[in-house]
Order: structure tokens, then sequence, then C-alpha cells
């Protein structure tokens, strides 16, 4: 396979480091990654030759103009958190900038990194997203909807990761993981209620096998360029009643958390909550159709369980008592 030109932007965030350590250990591709600060790097980025580092902001992407009209492909990874002004700069106004700099006659695929969070169950957008949602999901419900107006548009491969999980001694952790090592001190109280939700959760290494086989096969014609990114769906209790058998705590009974019992919580609590997440405590069942992980091509799975997910995010494992002790 004739090796490809690939910019990578975000390289030095969660995703963007599994998918750049995927490329440079398992391609020949010739790798541009983005980073703003390449300190932050933990990756082995001088493994192999061809792997070149662009030390700029996102917001200084006028200064690359020139060799993005170069890149057979771009994985657009980067992504600003917080600070209104910052985040929609970068997740928006750089970000189509960079799609319009690339030259659609050499760049066979773009692979945007969006969110399931501003998409509905039917995978259609989410319009609560774009009046509710945080600075960064308004700022991506913004973008996803001028995509469609580019040049490059029928080149882009969107991706919508559900709940990220990744990072390790050379990787940062994404939010999710860097908060499961305390589950144990939670369960002893929440095993005991039962909800009503569901949710799905990919990890990091999962997104990067995915991204590698889509630039080596990109979507033919007809085939879909809007791809959820998660493992098969998992209610809120499955994923109690996993933590109680991996921690092997047990469960004698379950209280219903009722919408109208955990108003009454949030208010005897104090508990403030923004506008969204008021309304993901009402809307609970954040499920997608069709959701792509390795499984979906035929690769195998990183992390597939929400067991796999305790082991990977080094959740401490309690043996199970013996009889008699």
């Amino acid at each position: 396979m004739t090796p490809k030109r690939i910019l990578v932007t975000g390289a030095s965030g969660c995703i963007g480091h599994y998918i750049s350590e995927s490329l440079i250990q398992n391609t020949e591709h010739e790798l541009y990654l983005l980073v703003r600060n390449p300190d932050k790097l933990g990756i082995d980025y001088e493994a192999r030759p061809g792997v070149t580092i662009l030390h700029y902001d996102l917001r200084e992407v006028e200064r690359i103009g020139d060799l993005l009209k170069t890149m057979d492909v771009a994985v657009l990874a980067a992504t600003a958190w917080g600070g209104s002004q910052e985040v929609f700069d970068v997740n928006v106004i750089k970000t189509i900038r960079l799609l319009n700099l690339l030259d659609p006659a050499v760049c066979k695929q773009v692979i945007y990194f969006s969110t399931a969070s501003v998409l509905d169950r039917s995978n259609e957008p989410l319009k609560e997203a774009s009046q509710l949602g945080t600075d960064y999901i308004r700022s991506k419900y913004d973008c996803l909807q001028r995509l469609s107006k580019l040049a490059i548009a029928p080149r882009i491969t969107t991706l919508f990761p559900t709940l990220v999980l990744g990072g390790d001694t050379n990787k940062p952790y994404s939010h999710l993981s860097s908060g499961l090592p305390g589950v144990a001190k939670w369960i002893d109280m929440i095993r005991f209620f039962k909800a009503d939700g569901s949710f799905h959760f990919i990890h990091a290494r999962d997104i990067a096998t995915v991204v590698q086989y889509l630039i080596d096969h990109p979507p033919k014609p007809g085939e879909p360029r809007q791809l959820v990114l998660g493992q098969e769906a998992l209610t809120a209790n499955q994923a109690v009643e996993e933590v109680c058998a991996y921690l092997d705590k047990k469960i004698y009974f379950r209280v219903p958390l009722t919408l109208s019992l955990a108003d009454l919580l949030i208010v005897l609590f104090r508990i403030q909550m923004a506008p969204w997440d008021r309304f993901c405590l009402r809307y609970r069942n954040f499920t997608y159709q069709d959701p792509v992980n390795p499984t979906t091509f035929g690769l195998p799975n990183y992390c597939a369980t929400f067991t796999d997910v305790l082991k990977i995010s080094g959740v401490e494992r309690k043996p199970p008592a013996i009889k008699g002790e």
C-alpha cells in the first residue's frame, strides 16, 4: 500500500496519543503531528523516520497553509474544552479554516472528530445540544452544521465518540478514566439504587484501531460517512451489577431512583446543576443506532465490556471471600 501524507491535529490529547502511536508503530505513512506543546507528547515519535512534529497552535493554522495543500489525509482530533472564546475559535473558526486550506483534489479523506453528545437516539442532530449544551458541545454542534457547505465535504468522515476511556503512564487520561479508580468508594451506596439510563463507551485504543482502518479503507460511495464510536449499549443497572461482581459486593435490594426522588436529592444536598446537566438527568438514555467499534471491521476489541473497563482503569479487585473464614 502506497504511504500517505497524514496530518494529525490534537496529537497530544488522549485520543490523539493513541492514534499517533498506532500510526507510528503499525504503518509507514508520512506523519505530521500538530501539537501546541511537544513536551506533552508521551509517545516515541522518533521510533521511525517519516514523523514530523509541527509546533503550532491550531489558531496559527494559516502558517502551515502550503503544507496542508499536500496532505492526502487529515485526522482532526484537536479540541478546546474550556473558555467560551477559545472553544469557539478552535472548535469552529480555525477547524473550518483548516478544512478550507486542504486541497480537495489531493486530500482523499478527512477524519473529523465530533462528539455523540450532539446526536439524538436516531443519530440526528440533537437540538438541545445547541440550546443547552456546554460551550464545548455547542461549538461541536455549530461546526457540524457547517461541514456540508465546504468544498472538502464529500471527503469528510465524521466520527462521534461516545464516553471515551483511555490513558496510561505515557498518555493523558480521559475525563472518564481519571475518575474510575475511585468507583469503589461510591459503590457501597450506589449498588442499592436502581436507575433508568443507558450509554455506550469506547476506549481510545479502539478508536485508534478504527481510525487506522478508515485511513487505509475510506468509505466507498454510498457507505455511511457519519459513524458513532461505541461498544454495544449498556444500562446503568448492568454497569452497577458488573462493578459489584468485580468488587465482590452483594446487592441485597435496590430502590428505584425515580426522577422525583432524584430532584428531591438535588434539593436536599443543594446540588448545583447546569442546564445541560439537568437535561441529561431527564434524557437518561444516551444510546445511538449502529455503533461502530473494531469488531465492525473484523478487528479485535481492546476494551469491549465494563469489566474490561475496570481492569484497564486500575480499579483494585477484591478477591471473593472464602467460605468459613
